[in-house]
């Protein structure tokens, strides 16, 4: 039996409910292209973000822990598979699009620098006076304009919802500028399910990652009601956590978060009764929650790993290191533009010096980075 593009939208049609996006409804692409055979269109935007070197690049871009700190720890990359996973999850109990969910959590980090929140925070310093720095703004030029793999535009030529749904990013961390892309509407359902599959997994790799790393301890974790909550559910006394035991603990709190997270989103729903995407997006209020009682928890959650885990010395070390690494960087790339590659060289006339040096660091990988700066030692001696 063959199944062919038409047979997989047919199949949509029958399974997403009318609040969800259909890819044979689509509001297409900005460059006109034969549609596949085999695939739908939101199924071949997930591919082209797969097959970008911005994709690739996410192995060696930290999460929180620096790669040089050991192959256990999430990266960035890493990290958006575990958000694609939790996004289809959640898509499929709600009946949404799991290809468009999952296409935007693919995609959702592209635009982080080296080193994580602080490659960002230094990049935006930076550029103070020329317009900035915000991964979310930085993944769409990389999707609508720096990859170039496509003789007639530049891009991958994504569809519409997806182009919106990254746009539309947000979370605790990130905020949303969507001004070329109807500001006024809120993100579609699948956005907001990509945005709280973000977050949720966030948390919960942090505090994984956290307890692996020794700086968070199971005595220091009674703080939190959710770990609590989870530890009662699986029968544990809370002494000696061993790697099975911080298995299962990591593993129950997500499954307590998605849970609650379709429920509460299953009620409002039901409440609002939406009868396709665009009744969603002109609500005054996101669709997709957690219950009020588990948002205090993720908010407790929040805080205690800023306290605990984000404001420790072998994190903070990373930050004072990468500040002065990337500082070093862009210096040396503006009083010196022939040290540039020649592809970025050719964007300095339509792009300006400063934003043509933000783009060729913020494509570094950590240990690129490192290399170059190490580079540049010698070059300055």
């Amino acid at each position: 039996m063959l199944i062919t593009r038409t047979d997989l939208e047919s199949n949509e049609n029958k399974s997403i409910a009318p609040y969800g996006f259909r890819s044979s409804k689509s509001k297409g692409r900005q460059y006109e292209e034969r549609k596949a055979i085999y695939r739908t269109e939101y199924q071949r935007d997930r591919d082209r973000i797969i097959h970008t070197t911005a994709f690739r690049r996410l192995e060696y871009k930290t999460q929180v822990f620096e790669n040089n700190e050991g192959d256990y720890y999430r990266t960035r990359l890493t990290h958006s598979l575990e958000v694609a996973q939790v996004g289809r999850t959640i898509a499929r109990a709600l009946a949404a699009n799991e290809d468009l969910v999952e296409a935007i959590c693919l995609a959702h980090d592209l635009g982080h620098p080296p080193f994580g929140h602080t490659g960002e925070r230094v990049l935006n310093s930076l550029l103070t006076n020329h317009g900035g720095f915000d991964h979310n703004k930085q993944s769409i030029r990389i999707l609508t304009d720096i990859e170039c793999r496509y003789p007639n535009f530049r891009g991958l030529n994504l569809t519409w919802e997806v182009r919106e749904g990254i746009v539309k990013h947000e979370t605790e961390y990130d905020i949303a500028d969507a001004d070329d892309y109807n500001p006024d509407l809120r993100g579609h359902l699948e956005a907001q399910i990509a945005n709280a599959a973000d977050e949720l997994a966030y948390n919960a790799h942090d505090l994984d990652d956290g307890l692996r790393s020794g700086i968070l301890t199971a005595n220091t974790m009674d703080q939190l009601t959710l770990w609590k909550i989870a530890r009662d559910s699986i029968s544990w006394d809370g002494n000696h956590l061993t790697e099975l035991t911080r298995h299962r603990m990591i593993r129950r709190i997500i499954g307590l978060e998605i849970h609650n997270l379709i429920e509460t989103t299953n009620k409002n729903l039901q409440n609002t009764n939406p009868t396709d995407p665009l009744h969603i997006q002109q609500l005054e209020y996101n669709v997709v929650q957690w219950s009020n009682q588990y948002n205090d928890y993720n908010k407790e959650i929040n805080a205690f790993l800023r306290k605990n885990l984000f404001s420790h010395p072998r994190v903070r070390n990373m930050e004072a290191k990468a500040t002065q690494l990337l500082g070093d960087l862009y210096s040396h790339f503006i009083d010196n533009p022939a040290y540039l590659p020649s592809n970025i060289q050719q964007n300095i006339d339509s792009l300006g010096i400063e934003r043509a040096v933000c783009d060729y660091i913020a494509g570094m990988t950590d240990r690129y980075a490192e290399t170059e700066h190490l580079d540049l030692k010698v070059r300055t001696k």
